[in-house]
């Protein structure tokens, strides 16, 4: 099935060749529901027609022209997320591994302009920021370290959701100069911290001088059941990551910041050629446009309630199910066993879902998600849970 492309993924046996909201249809004509939005990207289902509209016209006028130039989408764009963000300004490039990787060499500068020599990055213990060889060691997971050491020095992992961990790294390292978190580690398993762990980690950072760099390529754009998951705290960090749902399938990235972070990053000392182009830009416009037109942020809330309630109900018998949990639309469901075989299960049922850390079954169905699509989702899955796991 995949020819001469490198097997760098352990790809399932099907093709899909149109896709319409929450559905998909492969080259046989099979429908599927959509669970996972190309991993948390889709989150105005496939085909939107604004985003549709956005790239058809632009693509008649302008695709691309770089950097060395003003693009006027470009600054449109920056001038919507920042409004929204609380952030100063943007740099975009074309994915959240980029859009990381920025943040990290703002770090670093940010590090040398007070006189730090080997400026440290905190990160957390099940994380996951990409796998360039930056953000691979800001990364915590050996799976998918192995075989690329050296990796990057400059990194200090503890727990997640461990302030007193935070405070104790902080303190017996001088060098440090910034933490990057994720709101909700997503390929670490659904993790979600204490309501105020990032109220917490925003106190440390303004008490130690520290930058507050937030990683939401996975949780932003909605996802969370607010524009950005930081915002569930009232706060604003430093630095922050967007990417995925920022085009709805459209690659583009983005790093904000803030203050004196926004300041680093001088002509010459990062760029992309790619990055923030015409076509990109305009997709990304039209994803916020339809964000702030319509509920579907407000609506992300009720409808993770309401397949979290569905699901346990349903497998309400199942000894296996060890937690549900959510924060909008990012739905984690631990087992207490290996359920990575659920994947192709749930494809032979017209399914799309994944699995991460070994045991979490993780959902990220499209914002425009509706009862009768969330009712043949939790059928389905209660359905392979309590049928692959019998007593």
């Amino acid at each position: 099935m995949t020819g001469h492309i490198m097997p760098t993924y352990g790809r399932l046996p099907v093709t899909f060749e149109k896709g319409d909201g929450v559905w998909l249809w492969d080259t046989e004509g099979e429908r599927y529901l959509d669970a996972l939005s190309g991993i948390a990207v889709c989150n105005l289902g496939h085909a939107h027609p604004a985003v549709h509209q956005a790239l058809c016209e632009q693509s008649k006028k302008l695709i691309h022209t770089s950097n060395l130039y003003g693009i006027a989408q470009q600054e449109k764009l920056a001038d919507a997320l920042t409004r929204i963000s609380g952030m100063d300004n943007v740099f975009f490039c074309n994915s959240g591994t980029e859009a990381n990787e920025a943040a990290l060499k703002i770090a670093r500068l940010w590090g040398h302009s007070r006189g730090i020599d080997n400026p440290v990055v905190i990160t957390m213990e099940k994380s996951f920021h990409g796998r360039t060889l930056g953000a691979l060691s800001a990364t915590v997971n050996s799976k998918i370290q192995q075989g690329f050491e050296p990796l990057l020095a400059g990194f200090i992992h503890v727990p997640f959701n461990d302030i007193a961990a935070l405070e104790h790294a902080i303190t017996d390292n001088p060098n440090v100069v910034a933490i990057l978190v994720e709101p909700v580690q997503g390929e670490g398993g659904v993790n979600i911290p204490a309501s105020d762990y990032l109220n917490k980690v925003r106190q440390l950072c303004d008490r130690t001088q520290c930058l507050m760099m937030l990683d939401e390529v996975q949780t932003g754009m909605g996802r969370t059941g607010q524009f950005l998951a930081y915002q569930h705290n009232d706060i604003i960090p430093d630095v922050c990551t967007l990417a995925k749902g920022l085009g709805n399938g459209v690659p583009i990235g983005a790093c904000m910041a803030r203050g004196t972070a926004a300041q680093i990053l001088s002509a010459g000392k990062h760029g992309s050629t790619f990055g923030g182009n015409p076509l990109a830009c305009s997709a990304a416009l039209a994803v916020i446009q339809i964000l702030e037109q319509t509920e579907l942020i407000d609506e992300a809330g009720q409808k993770g309630q309401l397949i979290c309630e569905q699901i346990q109900q349903k497998t309400k018998n199942s000894t296996v199910v060890h937690d549900i949990r959510h924060l909008g639309l990012m739905i984690g469901i631990e087992l207490t066993e290996n359920c990575s075989h659920l994947v192709a299960q749930a494809l032979q049922k017209n399914l799309l879902i994944n699995v991460t850390a070994d045991n979490t079954i993780r959902l990220l169905p499209p914002l425009v998600i509706v009862p009768e699509h969330i009712e043949i989702l939790t059928d389905t899955l209660a359905s392979l849970i309590n049928e692959s796991f019998k007593q």
